[in-house]
């Protein structure tokens, strides 16, 4: 026997003006945790696609306990012994727990001449799984109805339901709060103990040296190195991922408040279990955090501000002057944008183009006579926004899901600053996001303060609401608990206010 569960030799993955991999590699040892690591666009998530079988390999070697494989798609990679939980998830909504779970491998029973889908099975094997993995969801319940962390928590549940020999784990604690981390890392030590090789991407540098075992590094498409995670701290991995020692996480700090310019007065969801009698305000060149834990009600407070949630009380002035925001057009016809947190869900439209996607919110800018929209401004301003956000395409007209997420995220805040907007909300913008792209990101937002927009900026990182905003509000189910200073906040005056219940 290999002393290796599945091995990955000289792959290679071309796309169209791209080499996403560039003779790769990568070794798993059963019982183990391999973190796979490198800035976004490296070629992480695409080794892990040919892996599974979503991407043919160009060039490569894939072997099973030391025999070559050919992996034709998901399916087969799933016979074979290799689960894979998506960095963006892709769940049905209108599906409940169960079936999201069991998706294309129903219990079947016979009824007559017919097999049907033995529902009563496929529950209670549903109950026993999350029971297993110590999720208390109610297996009947639709998806659509969860949160994003709930979401990811089922995606979870479905790939340690194939019995794998290989789970792969793609930024799998994204959208976690810390006690649903403890509970995925308690499951993985109980795979582990199974003998299970667990593949662990995310740029979460505590985590990566907590859980792991072995470390790969690849940057550019390459293979950089393996190192035991012992060896390993947090600097000499920034160094390996982007080639260079990286010593400030955060940008120095010039933008300078000034007035009040935003402000918000018992604003009330309409829903009685989400945000309730909210006030706050916002000056020019300010960047609010906004804290909390999962379930705070903070990205349905901005999405009530922006005219996505119905609000039953509350007002919205904007330079004393009340706006009103009924819908996401109204918000943008008024200067308000906003970046969402679920960049695939409701972010990118991933078969446009990255010209599209940046111009959509600002065509009618470029209109003339009415009818007619001018291609080379549209071409200009895009040319100008790949500039200065730095985003890596091949061009203009490369379909935005062939980026890497870092660049996708650069390419969604390109499109808000063609429209020019007063007041930008940001929800969790560097999600997902390695290092390097995200002190860029990091740059961008001190920037727009600096020029005198006014920035609110949620962010489930307490490092990044320390180390970014001004001034950080703080809310606990639905209601604001406290504002900090940005000079005077720590993780724990943070954490007192977001477990601030009444």
């Amino acid at each position: 026997m290999s002393e290796y569960v599945l091995e990955m030799t000289d792959v290679c993955k071309s796309f169209p003006g791209v080499k996403a991999l560039d003779h790769a590699q990568l070794r798993l040892r059963p019982g183990k945790v391999h973190a796979l690591m490198g800035e976004n666009g490296a070629g992480k998530s695409t080794l892990m696609k040919c892996m599974f079988g979503i991407y043919k390999m160009d060039e490569g070697q894939i072997k099973i306990d030391g025999q070559p494989v050919t992996i034709h798609d998901p399916m087969d990679a799933l016979h074979k012994g290799i689960a894979m939980v998506h960095q963006e998830l892709q769940p049905i909504p209108a599906r409940t727990v169960g079936e999201n779970i069991f998706l294309g491998r129903y219990p079947m029973k016979k009824f007559g001449p017919v097999s049907v889908v033995d529902h009563a099975k496929m529950y209670a094997d549903t109950a026993e799984l999350l029971k297993k993995v110590r999720m208390n969801f109610d297996p009947k319940q639709k998806v659509g109805e969860l949160s994003v962390s709930q979401m990811q928590s089922v995606e979870i549940a479905k790939a340690v339901s194939a019995n794998c020999r290989v789970l792969i784990l793609d930024e799998p604690t994204s959208s976690l709060t810390a006690n649903e981390v403890e509970a995925l890392f308690r499951i993985i030590e109980d795979l582990t103990a199974e003998n299970v090789a667990v593949v662990y991407i995310s740029h979460k540098m505590d985590e990566i040296l907590r859980i792991s075992d072995e470390v790969t590094i690849m940057r550019d498409g390459k293979y950089i190195g393996t190192w035991d995670a012992s060896e390993l701290t947090t600097d000499k991995i920034i160094t390996q991922m982007v080639g260079r020692e990286l010593t400030n996480l955060y940008p120095p700090r010039n933008n300078v408040p000034g007035e009040v310019v935003f402000e918000v007065k018992d604003f009330t969801s309409i829903n009685p279990r989400s945000f309730r009698h909210v006030n706050f305000t916002l000056r020019k060149g300010e960047i609010l955090g906004v804290g909390g834990l999962v379930g705070a009600q903070r990205t349905e407070l901005m999405e009530g501000l922006f005219g996505i949630r119905s609000h039953t009380s509350g007002q919205i002035f904007y330079k004393g002057k009340e706006l009103t925001i009924d819908r996401p057009k109204a918000a943008i016809d008024q200067g308000v944008a906003m970046l969402t947190e679920d960049r695939r869900g409701s972010g990118i439209m991933g078969v446009l183009s990255v010209a599209d996607n940046i111009s959509i919110s600002s065509l009618k800018k470029y209109l003339e006579h009415g009818i007619a929209i001018n291609g080379k401004k549209v071409e200009q301003l895009v040319q100008d926004n790949v500039a200065k956000m730095n985003i890596k395409t091949p061009s203009s007209k490369t379909q935005i899901k062939s980026l890497s997420g870092g660049n996708q995220q650069k390419v969604l805040v390109g499109r808000w600053l063609a429209n020019d907007p007063d007041v930008l909300i940001l929800d969790e913008p560097t999600r997902g996001i390695d290092v390097g792209a995200k002190y860029e990101i990091y740059c961008i937002i001190e920037e727009l303060a600096r020029e005198g927009k006014s920035i609110i900026m949620i962010s489930s990182e307490m490092s990044e609401l320390i180390g970014m905003s001004d001034r950080i509000m703080v809310m606990c189910d639905g209601r604001v608990t406290g504002f900090i200073d940005g000079k005077d906040a720590t993780q724990e005056n943070i954490m007192a206010l977001a477990t601030q219940f009444e």
